[in-house]
């Protein structure tokens, strides 16, 4: 614990600064990043720079939101495993709420002329948002040559292989551990965590325990949603963005829970509220549910994909925290985490692209290797202009979101409801 955390703590609560931070933290990990930095160690010194700033590569190094990680483990540096539950939860709670009502909105209102035509320019600017993500991480994570083939196989293996996210993930580790430099550090001791066994058993047991009941109470499409959405859990290794992939493979594909145009719908939604981008999961979830059983079941699909989405983010948080010093000098693991950010660069891209055809043209054919193409007869120009428009806002004028989305809605509706 910081050493002077209690005496903070005394004229502002710890509960009371995660708060603010959940209701405020808006804009991606990025601004979500600095917000703790300013809270936390600026502000209120309850955790050093150098310390933060471990802390924060740490949390790279896990699977799922690592903003919503780096609040869990702050938490739990300046109070232990209540204070980092207390931390984790506050920063996810006022989003999931925001994400629900939206679901809920969407759900009832979501096929109305003027609602569906907000979406068109919502959609628009959700592809290049898509865009600027994939920029910004290949500029970080593309160093040499082999990152970007890297990136590149991995582009194809999704896009026009169709395989499985989590083997390109397992792939492009193996490869980032053999193939790329590894940046030598001064070896640490490993350390002591004697409470290492209770904390798997009671994380597992807890993140496990919606999914056994289900099992054995017959609930296959909450049992088939609450697996997928495990499985999601450990493989959101680069952000939302590089899983968007996959989730859009697995609910629009392969189980025809939602459709493309929903997909990316809840994406721009998600971009709209507080908390992770991987709050989109509830609100699939919840379309989800409500198409295969009404408003009951979409809750309670909701609920179950937070569940298994995030109890794993506390598990690996109290779980290897104590490991944080050690971790930093792995090498070999500093380069298997290199191979996987570059195959991300590629999924995202392959995501972008995805958007993008199923937004500009309505009729879309497999061709060779199941690789998706166009029929240029079906292009729809208000999207694209629109996407145009965001792009200039985006990348060029280097607009926020938030602003970008709600001028792409308002010409969305305009343009689309023009005679």
């Amino acid at each position: 614990m910081a050493s002077d955390a209690q005496g903070v703590s005394a004229t502002e609560p710890l509960w009371r600064v995660f708060a603010r931070i959940g209701f405020l933290s808006f804009g991606g990990p990025a601004a979500q990043i600095a917000l703790m930095h300013r809270e936390l160690v600026e502000t209120r010194r309850w955790l050093g720079e150098a310390e933060y700033l471990r802390a924060l590569s740490f949390c790279m190094l896990l699977p799922g939101p690592e903003a919503m990680q780096l609040a869990t483990y702050a938490g739990w540096k300046i109070g232990g495993v209540r204070a980092g539950l207390l931390a984790g939860l506050l920063f996810v709670a006022p989003g999931a709420a925001v994400i629900l009502a939206l679901a809920a909105a969407y759900a009832a209102y979501g096929q109305v002329p003027a609602v569906a035509a907000l979406f068109v320019g919502v959609k628009a600017a959700v592809v290049v948002i898509v865009v600027e993500a994939f920029l910004r991480v290949a500029r970080r994570a593309l160093k040499g040559p082999r990152e970007r083939a890297i990136a590149a196989l991995s582009f194809l293996a999704i896009f026009a292989l169709g395989l499985p996210f989590p083997a390109i993930v397992a792939t492009a580790a193996i490869a980032g551990a053999t193939l790329l430099p590894r940046t030598a550090a001064e070896a640490t001791p490993l350390p002591r965590h004697p409470r290492l066994a209770a904390t798997l058993a009671t994380g597992l047991g807890l993140w496990w325990a919606p999914i056994g009941l289900l099992a054995l109470t017959g609930q296959d499409f909450l049992l088939s949603l609450g697996l997928f959405f495990s499985k999601l859990a450990v493989v959101t290794f680069g952000g939302a963005y590089a899983v968007l992939a996959y989730m859009t493979q697995t609910v629009v594909q392969d189980y025809g829970w939602i459709g493309t145009a929903e997909m990316m719908d809840a994406l721009g939604l998600a971009e709209t509220t507080p908390g992770p981008l991987i709050l989109v999961t509830e609100f699939v979830a919840y379309l989800a549910g409500a198409a295969q059983g009404g408003t009951g079941l979409a809750v309670a699909a909701a609920g179950l994909s937070l569940w298994v989405t995030f109890t794993p983010c506390f598990l690996w948080v109290f779980a290897f925290a104590p490991y944080i010093e050690w971790i930093s000098t792995r090498p070999r693991l500093g380069a298997a985490l290199a191979g996987v950010s570059a195959a991300v660069v590629g999924v995202i891209g392959a995501l972008a692209l995805w958007f993008a055809l199923h937004l500009f043209f309505t009729e879309i054919t497999p061709g060779p290797l199941a690789l998706p193409l166009p029929d240029f007869r079906s292009f729809q120009p208000v999207p694209a202009l629109i996407a145009a428009f965001c792009g200039w806002l985006l990348l060029v004028r280097h607009w926020g979101i938030v602003p970008v989305l709600a001028i792409s809605a308002a010409l969305g509706t305009v343009l689309s409801l023009a005679p």
